[in-house]
Parts: structure tokens; sequence; C-alpha cells
């Protein structure tokens, strides 16, 4: 693996989210280690929130002709071959499958190409399951990657029990600091008044992250202060798989006035600027892999309030430390109780944001780089 090291990473698209970031890291760390890194994915630029590190290529997957499109899922076998073409034609030695679909998707197309297949899930598996075939399909291919790479070990051990997942790296996500500023940049003085308290979060699956608890504990919190402002980055105002996301969580609220405090702007490319400028940060998640925005928000210096889910904040927060811990099925009170209590107090929120700032040495970028590039070098092609 020395001579020409070449190694694909491949995922649906490179729209805003954490495993599209993570697999950006990744492919930067790859290239500057020397390796010929190419991204491979089946939507093309025009979602991409993300610019690709210097150096790296980007493949487009080839588009469903006509007929393909007809056939839908009996087309599946037409598609593995097209991958299969793709991957032998870059020999690669190393070919890295990012979230369920494509992870199964390189393990099958990838058989018997004599390549080390590295997947990686990027949610707590039992928390969204995919429909039945490709949960059958992951059952049949997992035990063939020659690595999984999991964020907690919560993940890994379901995935040792259910999939035959026994080769492991746990890596969780490493911590950029500073923030890089990216487009579209939205301003929040543009947004805010000046004074406003406001409680942060981002994310751009509503039911996933919890935002409709989120929006009924600010709905608790309103009249005790009148000039609170919650802001929801990352929601698309298009919907998303039928839903109007936004609109959902505004009929939510119902009262116009109250619906005029909630501000969704979409994708802020300048997130830092938001972490600066929020009040406290709050993820009621009903389900994580391993929380980036949480991570940025801790390492922003924000302190912050989330949901003690399956996994995810739990391996960044000890509740009371630096920042707190609610049930996973906290009601809208509690929630509502608990954000009141943080905003009366500038002095613990003061505390718990310097004492998040930790995780900028827990997480550091350039010890998981030196674990991840050490990994790849001890990789053995799969069947």
């Amino acid at each position: 693996m020395r001579a020409e090291r070449s190694i694909a990473f491949y995922i649906d698209s490179l729209k805003w989210g954490g495993a599209e970031r993570v697999l950006l890291h990744w492919a930067r760390w790859c290239q500057e280690a020397g390796w010929r890194v190419v991204v491979v994915t089946r939507r093309g630029p025009a979602t991409d929130a993300y610019p690709l590190p210097r150096g790296v290529d980007r493949w487009l997957e080839p588009a469903d002709g006509r007929l393909l499109g007809l056939l839908s899922w009996w087309a599946f076998p037409a598609r593995l071959l097209r991958l299969r073409g793709l991957l032998r034609e870059g020999h690669f030695q190393v070919v890295v499958g990012v979230t369920t679909l494509p992870a199964v998707k390189v393990l099958l197309a990838s058989r018997g190409l004599g390549l080390a297949c590295v997947v990686s899930e990027r949610n707590y598996p039992p928390a969204k399951p995919p429909s039945l075939l490709w949960r059958g399909l992951r059952r049949l291919a997992y035990p063939w990657a020659t690595l999984h790479v999991v964020q907690t070990r919560a993940s890994g051990d379901w995935l040792r029990r259910h999939c035959g997942a026994t080769h492991q790296l746990l890596l969780p996500n490493p911590v950029v600091w500073p923030l890089p500023a990216l487009e579209p940049r939205l301003e929040p003085a543009d947004w805010l008044p000046q004074s406003a308290p406001v409680l942060l979060a981002a994310g751009t699956k509503a039911f996933q992250k919890g935002f409709d608890r989120l929006v009924e504990a600010f709905a608790l919190l309103a009249g005790a202060w009148p000039e609170l402002r919650l802001v929801i980055l990352g929601l698309p105002s298009t919907p998303y798989h039928g839903l109007d996301q936004q609109g959902w969580l505004r009929q939510r609220l119902g009262d116009p006035a109250l619906q005029s405090r909630l501000l969704m702007p979409g994708v802020a490319g300048n997130i830092g600027d938001w972490y600066a400028r929020a009040t406290l940060f709050v993820l009621p998640s009903r389900y994580e892999g391993f929380p980036n925005v949480l991570l940025e928000a801790m390492a922003a210096g924000c302190a912050c309030v989330a949901a003690d889910c399956a996994t995810g904040p739990a391996d960044l927060i000890c509740s009371g430390d630096n920042g707190l811990l609610l049930p996973a099925q906290a009601p809208a009170s509690l929630w509502a109780e608990r954000l009141s209590a943080l905003l009366a107090n500038p002095a613990e929120r003061q505390r718990l944001g310097e004492a998040a700032l930790a995780v900028r040495q827990t997480f550091d970028a350039a010890t998981l780089r030196r674990r991840f590039l050490e990994s790849l070098d001890h990789l053995q092609p799969h069947g």
C-alpha cells in the first residue's frame, strides 16, 4: 500500500450534515498523508454544502437512464455493477462507504475486487432502521467489511451483536477550531435584536433533532422572557420527505406573535458567529450518532443543554460539569424549567461554557487523524 496508495470515499451527497463533514475530514487527512483521494457521490454539486479539500478529486456515480428509473428496485443489480466499474476503473486499494446505504452498496459492489472495504454508520443504528430489505442486505454484507469505524461504544456493541461487525475502530468526530466561515454567510445582527437572549439549535431533520420539543418548551418560556428568540439553523425551506418542517414547527406555536420570535434562517456557513451570539445552545435530539453541532458549540464555549439520548451527548457532556443533560423523554415543562434557570444565571452559563472548552483537547483532530491513518496502513483486502 506504500506505492501510490489510493482511496475512494463513497456517500450519497455532500449536503449539509455531520456525516458529510467527517468524510471530508478523512479525505483531507488521507490527501495530506500522500494518498490519491477520490470522493464518489450519487448526487451532483448542486446539492453541495462543503467544498472539496484541495487535491481531492470528485467522481459522480452515473445517473439512472430512463429504463433504470422505471425499473426502480429491480435495477439495483445494474447500479451495483455500475459502481463496481467505477471502483475497478480507479484502481483503489481502499474504499470507504459512509452511512448505511452507501456502506452496503460498496460492500456488495467491491466483493471480489481485492479492495480493503471500510464502512461507517453515522447514527445509532437501531434508532432509525432502514427498510426491511436494506436491513437484510446490511446483515449479509457487514461481516465482509475490513473495518467498521464507529463513533461510540454503544453503536459498536450493537453492530457487533446484530450485524457481525467484529473488526472496529472507535473514532469519535474531531473538533475543528476555529470553525471556517463558508458560504452562505448569515449575520446574526441582521436577524436578532441586539440585546435579545437567544436559544440556538441546529440541524436539518426536525423530528430527529427534537425541535418540536424545543418549540413547546420555548412557548412555555416566552411569557417570562419577552425578548427571548429561538433560532434553528439548517432547516431547509423545501419539504423533507414531503414534510414542510419549518411550517410544522410554526404551527406548533400557533400564536403569530410567538411565531415571529422563532427564526429559521436556513443554512449558515458562518455558524461560528451564531455560536458566539447564542445565550444557550440546545440539542433535544431523539437520537444521534456523535453530534457535531454539540461538539462545535462546546468548543465555541457555549453553555449547552442536550437530551441524554441513547448515544452521543453523554459522550460529550458530564451533566452539571460542562453542560446539562436532560432525560431522553423529558417533557417540555422540564426543558422550560432548566432553560429558564440558566437564562437567569449568567455566572452558571459562563462556568459551563468555560468547562466545555476542554473538548478542544479531548477530541483534538491531530490525535484522531493519526489513529485513522494508522488504521488504514494495516488494512488487508476483504474477500
